[in-house]
């Protein structure tokens, strides 16, 4: 890569403009991400009815992940990010306000197909914009992992702020009481985040409307889009079957999705248990996941450093989900017990499978986006997505009827550490850049 002075200026405002979109698109999750578990809670959902409602989010994404990633390949990335946001906005007001198991689980699914549409699709711009300045062969990596930063500084930032607000709302005297009287129950003070970012996601919108520009396309017309959408998805399901290294992708962000699934379910409702009551339990939840995400950031912004140290992207990944899982099983080891020493240990252990996941995500995808071509990269990355949701709902559902202790930590770090032993065996397949290997568009 030459030096950032000598890059093009196109080059430079992409990566700041990607750095900006991460850190919109993901600072209202993270607002909502402190309280959902403990609100639906106070809604009166059981720990099995709220691990069906992220079941319903998660099943969302993974069956419309393909579509909506050929979507954006097909119509554009600016008006499907544009088009999440502004389906996002509706969903968090509709889990904010939710007071039944149905309304709940329609702004959960409404919640997953607006995830449906942006994911992957943010990083397919920024790939699209670079390229188009730089040429196929530009370094990537560096890019991506200041996004990676970008997010995790987001979803830290959001998670403390939504945390804190349910708490500095119960500071005055029966102010959480007088709004949820105001509102006949509709608005508690666990429900502000979310209301929060619904609002933040009219900023998203407009951000999206007026900062992107995208390399020039054929117009799509409708006829063009129904042929095309299907097309790019049979590409996109045949991937990972004639892409070794892709399929290690896919195994891998499958791995990193149970992961995730067993923290955001089980760290909550262990925090709560901790601490005696919801609302504190939502602060000490907010501050111990804005520390993971402060470690996934840094983990990102270490990601090219780490490739260097290992001897390249595939050891880095190996390294990264190595750590990711040893953290894993810190967390089972202390789950039956509360001696402060324990508690430690299980907080370094959180931190590091955040850390570890941070550092794996900027070299797994720099691997990918050398792998296909810019006709098909959003309906590449919904592949990657897909398998990780998938894996994710299929671990929520298993955990939500295990008994709580270190029988569902040991058994998510035993999968991450699969996924990590996946990348002893380096790939010798040529780049796309550099050989035949390609997904087709359309």
């Amino acid at each position: 890569m030459t030096r950032l002075t000598t890059e093009p200026s196109g080059t430079r405002t992409a990566r700041r403009r990607y750095v900006v979109l991460c850190a919109l698109l993901w600072l209202p999750p993270g607002l909502g991400m402190a309280t959902m578990v403990l609100l639906f809670g106070e809604r009166g959902m059981s720990l099995a009815a709220i691990a069906g409602l992220f079941a319903a989010h998660s099943l969302t994404v993974a069956v419309l992940e393909l579509p909506t990633g050929g979507l954006s390949d097909v119509l554009g990335r600016r008006p499907v990010l544009a088009a999440a946001g502004a389906l996002s906005g509706v969903a968090f007001a509709m889990a904010g306000l939710g007071t039944t198991a149905w309304s709940l689980t329609a702004g959960m699914v409404l919640m997953g197909a607006a995830r449906a549409l942006a994911s992957g699709t943010a990083e397919a711009w920024y790939v699209d914009t670079v390229q188009s300045c730089s040429g196929r062969g530009v370094e990537l990596r560096t890019g991506l992992a200041r996004g990676g930063s970008a997010t995790s500084a987001a979803l830290a930032a959001g998670l403390l702020l939504g945390g804190a607000l349910p708490w500095l709302l119960g500071l005055g005297p029966d102010v959480g009481a007088r709004l949820s009287e105001t509102t006949s129950g509709a608005v508690l003070p666990l429900s502000v985040p979310l209301l929060l970012g619904a609002v933040l996601r009219i900023v998203f919108v407009a951000y999206v409307l007026v900062a992107l520009r995208e390399p020039a396309r054929p117009p799509a017309t409708l006829r063009s889009v129904l042929r095309g959408v299907p097309v790019t998805v049979l590409d996109g399901l045949r991937l990972g079957g004639r892409d070794a290294l892709v399929r290690r992708i896919l195994l891998a962000s499958a791995a990193a999705g149970s992961a995730l699934a067993v923290i955001e379910l089980l760290v909550p409702s262990r925090t709560a248990a901790l601490t005696g009551a919801t609302g504190s339990g939502a602060m000490v939840y907010a501050a111990l996941a804005c520390a993971g995400f402060v470690c996934s950031g840094v983990g990102s912004h270490l990601a090219p450093l780490t490739a260097r140290i290992a001897g390249g992207g595939e050891r880095a990944v190996l390294v990264s989900l190595v750590a990711g899982a040893a953290g894993l099983l810190l967390l089972g080891a202390t789950a039956s017990s509360v001696h402060p020493s324990a508690t430690a240990v299980a907080v370094a252990g959180f931190g590091l499978v955040y850390l570890g996941l941070g550092a794996a995500g900027p070299n797994e995808n720099d691997l990918l986006h050398h792998r296909v071509a810019g006709a098909g990269r959003a309906t590449a990355l919904s592949v990657q997505s897909l398998a990780q949701q998938l894996a994710g709902a299929l671990t929520g559902l298993a955990v939500g009827v295990l008994r709580p202790g270190p029988l569902p930590w040991l058994l998510t770090g035993a999968v991450l550490l699969s996924g990590a032993l996946l990348w002893l065996r380096r790939s010798d397949v040529p780049r796309i850049d550099e050989g035949p290997v390609r997904v087709t568009g359309v």
